[in-house]
C-alpha cells in the first residue's frame, strides 16, 4: 500500500496567498514562500500552488514565485493557473515545479494532458478538477475557478483524464470548499472506483479527523487542505500524527 500524503495547498492571486469560501469571499492572508518554508519544516509530503485568477484573467503562470519557492523548500512542488500550452508546462517545470496541474484547459484542451504526459511524463501531468453534484451520484465539472458549469459528467471525464495519460488527479469539491465540514466522501469514492492513477483529495477539511477519514473511506492517496494549515489550527505534523494513531500508512 502506498503511503498517504499530506499536501498543504497555497492559492495565490497577485503574488499573495488567499483562502475563501466556496470560490467567493477571497482575503488575503499571507506570503507564498514563507508559507512554503514553514509547510516544508513540518514535514509536508508535497506543496500545491495555484494562481487561482490567471485562467479566469488570461494570465500566465507566476513563475517568479515559483523560482523563489524551490530555491528554498525540499519537498515536490506542483504548480497549476494559468497553463495552457506545452511551452508553458515546460516553463513551469524550468522554474522548478516537479508536476504541473492542469484544470480549466484540460477541460477545454484536452490534446495538452496528452502531449504534456507524453513530452514530460505522466508523473508531471496532474489533472486538477473542480465538480458540483447535481443529482444522485452525479456530479458536473466546472472551470474557471467555479465560475462556469461545463456540463461535463465527472465519471466520464476521469475516465478520459486516464486514457490521455494523466498521473494523477486533484479533485476538489465545490460543495465542500472552504466550508471546514469535511471532505465529499460520496464523490471522492465514486473517482478512486473509477480510476486506477492516484487521487488528491481536495476541499472542507476542517478537523484532524477529516484526514483519517478521507483515507479509511476512499481510495485517495493524498489530502490537501489550506486554511487549516493557514490559519495555524493544524499542523501538517498534528494530522500525520493523528493518522498514525487511527493505524494508516502516511509519509
Amino acid at each position: 500500500m502506498l503511503a498517504k500524503r499530506i499536501i498543504p495547498c497555497l492559492d495565490v492571486r497577485n503574488g499573495k496567498v488567499v483562502k475563501g469560501v466556496n470560490f467567493e469571499g477571497i482575503k488575503d492572508v499571507g506570503d507564498p514562500v514563507s508559507y512554503a518554508e514553514e509547510y516544508n519544516r513540518q514535514g509536508a509530503d508535497e506543496l500545491v500552488f495555484y494562481d487561482i485568477t490567471a485562467s479566469f484573467e488570461g494570465r500566465g503562470v507566476f513563475l517568479d514565485v515559483v523560482r523563489e519557492t524551490a530555491k528554498k523548500v525540499f519537498v515536490p512542488l506542483t504548480v497549476g493557473g494559468g497553463i495552457k500550452t506545452v511551452d508553458d508546462i515546460r516553463e513551469t517545470l524550468r522554474a522548478g515545479a516537479d508536476k504541473v496541474s492542469v484544470n480549466s484547459q484540460a477541460v477545454q484542451n484536452p490534446q495538452l494532458i496528452k502531449d504534456g504526459a507524453d513530452i514530460f511524463g505522466s508523473q508531471c501531468i496532474c489533472v486538477g478538477i473542480d465538480a458540483k453534484k447535481i443529482g444522485d451520484k452525479k456530479w458536473t465539472v466546472y472551470i474557471n475557478g467555479g465560475r462556469v458549469d461545463m456540463k461535463l459528467d465527472l465519471i466520464e471525464w476521469v475516465h478520459t483524464i486516464e486514457k490521455l495519460g494523466a498521473g494523477e488527479i486533484c479533485l476538489n469539491s465545490i460543495d465542500a470548499d472552504g466550508t471546514k465540514n469535511g471532505f465529499d466522501i460520496e464523490m471522492l469514492d465514486a473517482v478512486c472506483n473509477s480510476v486506477n492513477i492516484p487521487v488528491i483529495a481536495s476541499g472542507g477539511a476542517g478537523k484532524v479527523g477529516d484526514f483519517s477519514e478521507v483515507f479509511e473511506k476512499t481510495g485517495a492517496t493524498a489530502a490537501l487542505a489550506a486554511s487549516l494549515f493557514h490559519f495555524n489550527e493544524l499542523t501538517v505534523e498534528e494530522v500525520k500524527n493523528h493518522c498514525r494513531n487511527k493505524g494508516i500508512i502516511v509519509r
